[in-house]
């Protein structure tokens, strides 16, 4: 698709964040608000994106370093500890309406899948919502049903993980671990 550009999250876009975020989740509850979202933010703004689309907005992505098999809970902003680890987890993706069944989702898990690998991470993990894992499954994403996640998710979430397979370029690349979007 042209006329499409991925790139950090500015100030300037938290209007928008913050209406997508609402329009997309609460209905079901899972509306985070403004401040959660944007502590969120201020963990790791490297690993926080907008989607632009003819250059308006067109959807965020927000993520950042945490735990393996664990995760931020909904009700609760980040407390901006700055733990180091080898996983980027994708806290939330939003496409705006308008733009979505275009592969976008998938264009911005890539994005975030080669700013993992660049930052030395070996997995990227996520919290499937409302059935969303059947959309991330294909991308590589494992279903974990034996980790418990906070309840602000919901009884059907679910969460995944993808581990990062070494870029063409890495020296001496090993067996892939998982399957690539690209």
């Amino acid at each position: 698709m042209t006329g499409v550009r991925i790139r950090l999250l500015r100030d300037d876009d938290w209007p928008m964040v913050i209406a997508a975020e609402e329009r997309a989740y609460a209905a079901s509850g899972l509306c985070e608000g403004g401040e959660a979202l944007k502590s969120r933010h201020r963990a790791s703004p490297d690993t926080c994106f907008v989607l632009e689309h003819a250059g308006g907005f067109g959807g965020y992505l927000l993520a950042l370093p945490y735990p393996l098999f664990g995760c931020p809970d909904l009700g609760l902003a980040e407390s901006g500890n700055g733990a180091r680890t080898s996983n980027l987890h994708a806290h939330d993706l939003v496409i705006a309406e308008e733009l979505r069944g275009r592969g976008l989702a998938p264009r911005m898990m890539c994005h975030l899948r080669d700013t993992a690998r660049a930052a030395g991470c070996r997995t990227v993990s996520l919290v499937a919502v409302r059935g969303s894992q059947v959309l991330w499954a294909p991308l590589g994403y494992q279903e974990r049903p034996d980790v418990e996640l906070p309840a602000s998710y919901g009884a059907e979430a679910v969460y995944m993980v993808k581990p990062l397979e070494p870029a063409a370029t890495d020296p001496a690349p090993g067996p892939s671990l998982g399957a690539g979007v690209g």
